[in-house]
């Protein structure tokens, strides 16, 4: 018995993989989206799908899942890596930084969404506790899908990236409390329900404070031994530790899987080892998260949703409009340009993947009943389908409304411009510098000279603006005096210094960072006041130089030696000239 369970675990993992190995390219080579494919993947091969078929033809068990429940462990775990990421790519600075998009624009969208929702489910003949977890639960939208597709497109770090972060975030927050909330309506007894408040409480807010003391004093110690004694092996023992445990705390505290890893994700994000975890995990992420997908997409009952499509397709009508226009008017209301807001309504719209495990939960506890899940279930499922489709038409139209760029610096006002990074010049090297920062959760605002060049960028969706950096006005406009960093990657060896000039008449202390052509320019930059240059010829030729290392047989790690010591005799070489 224990083999066939065995044989039957493997077959379905194989499906996966199969899917993801070829289905999922497929649906990326039509711009169509890996979450998309992963969740089209998941219908199809599923046990409603064809899946369905295979005691008629038993060939198609090969091909199919049978068993959707042996996967869901896995795409849980897809959840806790995707949110342990987020909180790495975020900082406790930036989240304040966040503060208004997060408690302003994300705590109205999720308070008005579930007040509409919920008196909606209560007309509808829902009992009082069943309406209250229905619009809490429809209330939050798909942070994995939506990180996901602007990820893809690299829109992260735009404005539209950052007003959708600034929701998500709220909404995970909430996340836990609905949780308590859902096993709360299920007890009858007030006296009961004020001590299990009380109870969960006092664990909940244990068990968070236990994971900030440890990740404030240990974890930093942890890591660097693990790194000086140990390994990358050592170091991905390490991390997963940190999840996982940060994980388990919480939920024996009565809070949510997923808050433990976001908490542990912002604690490591604060340590050097940052961008080796981020490295290690990013391919299981990828494949976890598929997984989770995947079954979402198994959960859609295709005849169950034929039978009620009526029903099934007026609620998810009703819902993709209610929460379009909640988050229209309350992005406009809190400041948000109009483009912007329209773009991050198309994004929010759906429900989340929280719609589920919330829906589940009341549903364990007795306040929602199976048959309203088998309506309410194909709703949430169905509309995080339509997510990536959203996306598209919300860019598309959110371009339509975008004016051209006017010959000036026109900042919105929903960027933060606090512990932020100003790119002076926004050409091929400017772009793969930004493209880098982003990756990083960095908060990019560039200067271009070249008008009808800003004007593409911006419809790109870069945070370019037409400007010259080397007036003080201009710099002042973007923020230089909270800024981080300061990047200057224009062409022109005398812009360059001038820029460097005005920068240093400002703030004497900011991080310059300048493009050299030659040791002559970079000597005129640094009496300028740039904090680093980098020369263009150097750098190319050490390219060049490790490529050929790479073609003559060399391990990475020896490589690395020989170009940085290469490199630090070059610069040296250069200062002396």
């Amino acid at each position: 018995m224990e083999a066939e369970i065995n044989e039957i675990w493997l077959k379905d993992i194989l499906v996966f993989l199969v899917a993801a190995g070829v289905i999922v390219p497929l649906f990326k080579a039509a711009r169509l989206g890996a979450v998309l494919g992963f969740l089209i993947a998941g219908v199809v091969l599923g046990p409603s799908g064809l899946g369905r078929f295979s005691g008629d033809v038993p060939l198609l068990s090969f091909v199919t899942v049978t068993d959707a429940h042996a996967v869901e462990p896995f795409a849980e775990l897809g959840v806790l890596f995707l949110l342990f990421l987020l909180g790495l790519e975020l900082s406790f600075r930036r989240l304040w930084a966040l503060r208004v998009t997060v408690f302003g624009t994300g705590g109205l969208q999720s308070g008005l969404s579930a007040a509409a929702i919920g008196a909606a489910a209560f007309f509808l003949g829902y009992a009082a506790p069943s309406a209250i977890i229905v619009g809490l639960a429809f209330a939050l939208s798909s942070t994995a899908i939506v990180m996901q597709v602007l990820s893809e497109d690299r829109r992260v770090a735009t404005p539209v990236g950052r007003t959708a972060l600034g929701v998500l975030l709220m909404q995970d927050i909430l996340v836990a409390p609905i949780l308590i909330l859902a096993g709360f309506l299920a007890r009858s007894d007030d006296g009961g329900l004020l001590g299990a408040l009380g109870q969960a409480t006092w664990q909940g807010g244990a068990a968070i404070l236990i994971i900030f003391v440890v990740g404030r004093y240990l974890l930093r110690p942890a890591f660097r031994l693990a790194a000086r004694f140990g390994g990358r092996d050592t170091l991905m023992a390490l991390t997963l530790v940190a999840v996982v445990g940060a994980a388990v705390l919480t939920d024996t505290g009565g809070l949510s899987l997923a808050l433990g890893a976001f908490l542990a994700g912002l604690l490591v994000g604060e340590t050097e080892f940052k961008h080796q975890a981020e490295v290690d995990l990013d391919p299981f992420k990828g494949l976890l998260l598929g997984l989770f997908f995947v079954t979402v997409g198994m959960g859609l009952d295709l005849v169950q949703v034929w039978q009620s499509l009526p029903i099934i397709l007026a609620g998810l009508c009703a819902l993709l409009v209610v929460k379009f226009v909640i988050v229209l008017a309350v992005c406009r209301l809190t400041g948000v340009k109009l483009p912007v807001a329209l773009e991050a309504a198309f994004l929010l719209a759906p429900a989340g993947e929280f719609a589920f495990v919330i829906l589940a939960a009341a549903t364990s506890s007795g306040v929602v009943s199976s048959e309203a899940m088998g309506i309410l279930g194909p709703i949430a499922g169905l509309s995080m389908l339509l997510t990536p489709l959203f996306a598209r038409i919300g860019r598309w139209a959110a371009a339509r409304l975008d004016t051209e760029a006017p010959e000036t610096s026109d900042l919105p006002q929903d960027i933060e411009l606090a512990g932020h990074v100003i790119l002076a010049g926004f050409g091929r090297v400017g772009r793969s510098v930004a493209r880098v920062m982003e990756e990083e959760g960095a908060t990019l605002v560039a200067l271009e000279k070249d008008g009808k060049r800003a004007r593409d960028l911006r419809k790109e969706g870069w945070p370019v603006y037409y400007g010259d950096a080397a007036r003080a006005e201009m710099l002042e406009r973007v923020g230089i005096d909270d800024a981080a960093l300061f990047i200057v990657t224009v062409d022109n060896p005398e812009a360059a210094c001038e820029i460097v000039r005005t920068v240093r008449t400002l703030r004497s202390s900011l991080p310059v960072i300048v493009r050299a052509r030659d040791p002559d320019h970079a000597r005129l930059l640094a009496a300028a006041g740039a904090t680093h240059m980098t020369l263009d010829a150097i750098e190319a030729a050490l390219q060049m130089a490790a490529r050929a290392l790479e073609e003559w047989g060399l391990p990475p790690d020896s490589i690395r030696s020989l170009v940085d010591s290469e490199r630090d005799e070059e610069y040296a070489r250069a200062e002396r000239q």
